[in-house]
């Protein structure tokens, strides 16, 4: 059993029917004033009374006129490029309540965005208060027109709220054990195959993983999960350190304060693989995900201790606290050997990432400039930011400095996330169709559909992505 069980669509506020919903007008900026014009008087009146001024995200509520509805409403006003967020804020704008999209819309309005974004909004972390049961802001499914468009919406909705969710819970229950759990459950959930190596046989087969969490109480494990029988072979790779401490390396306090996300992502490829099975994708799936807590005691690893790897390449260790490269590594070189058609790790990597990108925006590094083309085309199609950078050669040299013919980090202190990736580059080889994305899986503050907390960064983006590959 896990604590964090995937939600319902309708714990997010998707139903499938309009029973007693309320009519709510989604229009744009210059629509509203066409339709503020042909509104009777009393509805003018009371849009003036109301203090609204049409922008981007706001709503106003309108009393019945019988005209459109016997019901109360509301008119909501929303820029078709900016659907999900816009959607978010006017729900959180709304009264509780059943709420339908009603009369026409902008054509370039995707509706599924915005009952993607209304669920997004709906999302609390509440597992540990006691709190009353909380009067949800529903939006109508009906509106969506066809079963696959639905099914994509409750997917990446679901999907979202269970990565958030494993993120957010604490390092002492989303411990390796609790991540596993968490895999079995997915796996039961769609009829998935799973397969978990731990003890002896994770030591002899994948050394690099046991030697990363062997410190710890909860002992460290790979979670394999397949579904799906036909089409493309994808093959997503999550880190999934559920605690770090940094190892002998430590991590001053402020540091470590957040260290629950760093199997981020995990979350984020568990996510993943929930939106690809619920949208029933024609793909072969396979996730990955290394689980491990980097923790201290008498069978930490060291600095410059030189350690085995699945590859057969020895590493020496430059930093305990670069831990998460090397449990990636292994289930790198475990992902080649099944010879995806692509295959990509998530991973909150490197604070590099975050000085060069900030906390909002992900970097993503290819071997292929026609995947990097291809997934960035559908992080702007999906409003899930991405930016590459460059898996720049001439720093290949930094990892070569060290006594063994790969060093983990290398002595530089500059360019981290480039050569953390150029180091995932050595296990996944520079000729597959590999992609790596540094996340921070963090939100430092709220803003709408959005809460302070775990975020799934670049979740809709791959959705997108494979869900193109998946023809």
């Amino acid at each position: 059993m896990t604590r964090f069980p995937l939600r319902e669509p309708d714990e997010l506020g998707l139903v499938t029917d309009d029973l007693d919903a309320r009519p709510l007008r989604l229009l744009t900026s210059q629509e509203y004033d066409s339709w503020h014009d042909d509104a009777d008087p009393a509805t003018r009146d009371w849009i003036a009374a109301s203090g609204f001024v049409a922008k981007a995200g706001k709503a106003c509520l309108l009393p019945a006129t019988g005209r459109d509805s016997d019901r109360d409403g509301a008119v909501g006003i929303i820029d078709p490029a900016n659907a999900i967020w816009d959607a978010a804020a006017i729900a959180a704008a709304l009264p509780a309540g059943r709420w339908s999209v009603a009369g026409p819309c902008d054509p370039a309005l995707d509706l599924a965005a915005v009952g993607l974004g209304w669920a997004l909004a709906q999302y609390r972390f509440t597992t540990y208060r006691e709190t009353p049961d909380r009067a949800l802001r529903e939006f109508s499914l009906a509106a969506i027109s066809g079963d696959a468009a639905r099914r994509h919406v409750t997917g990446l909705a679901t999907g979202t709220a269970f990565c958030r969710d494993l993120i957010n819970a604490p390092p002492n229950h989303m411990t390796p054990a609790g991540l596993e759990a968490a895999a079995r459950h997915l796996a039961e959930r769609f009829g998935a195959a799973i397969e978990v190596t731990a003890g002896e046989a994770l030591a002899s087969g994948y050394p690099a993983i046991d030697t990363v969490g062997r410190a710890a109480e909860i002992a460290p494990r790979l979670i394999d999960l397949r579904w799906g029988d036909n089409g493309p072979k994808i093959t997503l790779i999550g880190k999934g350190i559920t605690f770090d401490s940094g190892g002998l390396d430590l991590k001053p306090s402020k540091a470590m304060e957040l260290m629950k996300k760093d199997m981020g992502g995990a979350a984020t490829v568990l996510g993943l693989a929930n939106a690809v099975m619920m949208a029933e994708l024609p793909v072969r799936l396979r996730v990955l995900v290394p689980a491990a807590e980097n923790a201290v005691s008498s069978k930490s690893m060291r600095p410059l201790d030189v350690i085995d790897t699945r590859a057969g390449l020895p590493v020496e260790v430059g930093n305990t606290d670069a831990e998460g490269r090397l449990v990636l590594a292994d289930a790198i070189t475990l992902a080649c050997e099944d010879e995806p058609d692509f295959m990509i790790d998530f991973a909150t990597l490197t604070g590099a990432a975050r000085v060069a990108l900030g906390t909002e925006l992900p970097a993503l590094f290819a071997n292929r400039d026609d995947t990097a083309h291809g997934i960035m085309t559908a992080a702007e199609t999906a409003a899930d930011p991405l930016w590459r950078l460059p898996l720049f050669e001439p720093y290949e040299r930094h990892l070569d400095a060290g006594h063994v013919a790969l060093s983990s980090t290398g002595p530089s202190g500059y360019g981290g996330a480039i050569t953390a990736a150029l180091f995932l580059r050595r296990f996944a080889g520079k000729h597959t169709n590999w992609a790596h994305i540094d996340v921070m899986a963090w939100n430092l503050a709220a803003r709408p559909g959005r809460p302070r907390g775990g975020e799934a960064m670049g979740l809709r983006a791959l959705f997108t992505y494979i869900e193109g590959l998946a023809g």
